[in-house]
């Protein structure tokens, strides 16, 4: 597996990764404004602008084929994290989020997790904080990780 840093050339099988594993995991428990919000947010077009601002993204490349992508934002926040369905529960978004973790400005990281999501997220140290919430049809749960607690759950 290689990490390594987003290219215009990834853009579309980075925004097939994501719906593909939003399409699985998420969209059945979200309204049509949920699905709809999220597919204009993994769109290439939105990748790009993201990747031309101040946001990180990486992506998994296994065997030639990009099979995974994380986003971080500002350097203080996970703004997107998805597996292609086939590669889930392999280490690939552990691997994603240590190496992100390594270009974090801050203590403290950041995730508004989906619901679906928020067991993995524990398994890699996130802890809830607060209520969930709704933003545009998207419903989430905030979590964070202090850093020095990152770095041995992503050794474990």
């Amino acid at each position: 597996m290689i990490i390594r840093e987003m290219e215009e050339q990834d853009l579309a099988a980075v925004s097939a990764t994501c719906m593909a594993s939003f399409s699985q995991s998420v969209a059945d428990t979200l309204s049509e404004e949920g699905v709809s919000t999220f597919s204009k947010i993994a769109a290439s077009s939105a990748f790009l602008e993201r990747m031309k601002g101040d946001n990180l993204i990486l992506v998994a490349e296994i065997d030639g084929k990009i099979e995974g992508v994380i986003e971080l934002k500002e350097g203080r926040h996970v703004a997107m994290l998805f597996i292609s369905p086939e590669r889930q529960k392999e280490g690939t978004g552990r691997a994603l989020l240590s190496s992100a973790l390594n270009y974090a400005k801050v203590d403290i990281v950041t995730v508004s997790a989906s619901l679906s999501s928020v067991p993995a997220y524990e398994k890699y140290g996130f802890e809830c904080k607060g209520e969930t919430g709704k933003s545009a049809g998207l419903v989430y749960q905030p979590m964070e990780i202090k850093l020095n607690k990152a770095m041995h759950a992503t050794s474990a």
